[in-house]
C-alpha cells in the first residue's frame, strides 16, 4: 500500500481540511497530510485517528468531483481488500471451534473446483489460501479482465465468483504451493467457498453474522451483485477524474466487495487486534508471518500485514490491511501495542492505469505524513 499510493501527482488544489475531536500536535499533522493528499491529486481524502482514549476525524478535498460536494467523515467508501481480513477471521473462528483445520487441503472442502493444469488442491492448504502461497494464478492482473468495464462501460457487469475461480485454475499456476509468495485475490474467493461448505450457509451471512452485527458495524455492507453505493459517500474516480462509482462488485466478492467507513474499519481492528474475535490460539495464527527465502510477502500473516513506520525515535510496528481498486484507495494501521490507529481512505484509484504496469494512484508524501503524524507524534 505504502509504495502504491507515493505515485506520480497530477496537478489539483487543496480545501481546507474539517476536524472533529479535540486539536493537538497529532491532530494537526493528520490534517496537514489530508491536504497534501489533495493537493497531490486525490479528490477527497477521510481519515480517522487514534491515540489511546483520544480519537478524531479529518476530511479534505471533495467527495465528488462533478459536484464538489466537500468529502466529510462518515463517508462511505469500498474498502477493497481490507474484506480480506473479515474473511480470514470468520475462518479462522471456524478453527478454533474445530469445525476445520488450517492445513485441511482445499480439495477436502471443494472437491474438484481447485483442479487444472498443475493445479491441485490436494496440494493447497487453507492456510496457503490465506497467506497468499498457494501459487493460484489471479486473471485480475490481466487488462482483459476488465474489458466488459473499461472498453464496454457495463459498470452492472457481473463476474461470478466460480468463474473467476474456474479461470483461474484453467492458467499454470505461478509456483508449486508453499515454495513462494504472489497476491492472487483468488485465494480469498475460494476462502469464501469454504466458509460456506463449512457452514451450510452464504459468506456473507456469515461475515455479517459473526462480525458486522456483533460489532455494531451499522456503516458496513457487503454487496454482491449491486453496483451501488448507498448512503452518503464518496464518489470514486481515474485519474482522469472519470467518476466511476457505479461498478459491480461481484469479481472482488470475499476477496474486496465489501462497503465500510473509517470509523467502522476502526472498530474492526481494534477488536481483531484487541482479541475480541479470535481465540488465543487462533489470534497467534493471525499474526503468524509468511516466512520464505528473501520474504517475498513484505511481512503477510493471515489477511493482514505487518510493517515498521519510520518514527525519529526509530521504527514503530504496525498491523495494516488496505485496499485498491476501481475508484477507491483505502488502508487501516494499527500500532502492535494496539494504542495508535489510523484508517484513511481516498477516492481515485485507475485500475486500468495498474493493469497496464502504470501507478493508479497520484505520488504523494502525505500518506507517510499521515502515517507519522498518528504513529509518531504525542497527543
Amino acid at each position: 500500500m505504502l509504495a502504491v499510493v507515493l505515485g506520480v501527482p497530477p496537478a489539483a488544489s487543496a480545501n481546507a481540511g474539517t476536524v472533529t475531536g479535540r486539536d493537538g500536535p497529532a491532530q494537526s499533522g493528520l490534517r496537514a497530510a489530508a491536504g497534501q493528499l489533495v493537493e497531490d491529486g486525490y479528490p477527497g481524502v477521510i481519515a480517522y485517528g487514534r491515540i489511546g482514549g483520544q480519537q478524531w476525524q479529518v476530511a479534505a478535498g471533495v467527495a465528488d468531483l462533478a459536484t464538489g460536494t466537500p468529502a466529510r467523515p462518515g463517508d462511505r467508501f469500498r474498502i477493497g481488500s481490507n474484506t480480506k481480513a473479515f474473511v480470514s477471521t470468520v475462518l479462522l473462528q471456524l478453527v478454533g471451534e474445530r469445525r476445520l483445520r488450517l492445513d485441511d487441503p482445499v480439495e477436502r472442502w471443494l472437491p474438484g473446483m481447485v483442479r487444472g493444469p498443475g493445479v491441485d488442491g490436494t496440494k493447497i492448504s487453507v492456510r496457503q489460501l490465506l497467506n497468499h502461497t498457494s501459487g493460484i494464478w489471479d486473471p485480475t492482473r490481466e487488462r482483459s479482465f476488465w474489458a466488459p468495464y473499461l472498453d464496454q462501460q457495463d459498470w452492472d457487469y457481473v463476474y461470478p465468483p466460480r468463474g473467476v475461480v474456474a479461470a483461474s485454475v484453467a492458467h499454470p499456476p505461478d509456483f508449486a504451493p508453499g515454495t513462494s509468495w504472489a497476491y492472487s485475490n483468488t485465494n480469498y474467493l475460494l476462502a469464501g467457498f469454504v466458509i460456506e461448505a463449512v457452514t451450510g450457509r452464504d459468506a456473507v451471512t456469515e461475515i455479517q453474522r459473526r462480525i458486522i452485527r456483533p460489532l455494531g458495524l451499522s456503516e458496513t455492507s457487503f454487496p454482491v451483485t449491486d453496483p451501488e453505493i448507498h448512503g452518503r459517500h464518496l464518489h470514486g474516480h481515474d485519474l482522469a477524474g472519470r467518476d466511476i462509482t457505479r461498478f459491480s462488485p461481484s469479481y472482488d466478492w470475499t476477496a474486496g466487495a465489501m462497503i465500510s467507513t473509517t470509523t467502522d474499519l476502526a472498530r474492526f481492528h481494534r477488536a481483531l487486534f484487541g482479541g475480541t474475535l479470535l481465540r488465543p490460539a487462533q489470534q497467534r495464527e493471525l499474526t503468524t508471518l509468511v516466512t520464505l527465502p528473501d520474504d517475498p510477502s513484505g511481512g503477510y500473516g493471515l489477511g493482514i500485514q505487518r510493517m515498521a513506520v519510520p518514527c525519529d525515535s526509530g521504527e514503530v510496528p504496525v498491523w495494516t490491511t488496505d485496499g485498491g481498486g476501481p475508484g477507491f484507495t483505502s488502508t487501516a494501521v494499527s500500532t502492535v501495542d494496539g494504542a495508535r490507529q489510523l484508517v484513511l481512505a481516498g477516492n481515485v484509484y485507475d485500475i486500468d492505469r495498474e493493469v497496464r504496469g502504470l501507478l493508479p494512484v497520484p505520488q504523494s508524501m502525505g500518506f507517510l505524513a499521515a502515517l507519522r503524524a498518528v504513529v509518531c507524534v504525542n497527543g
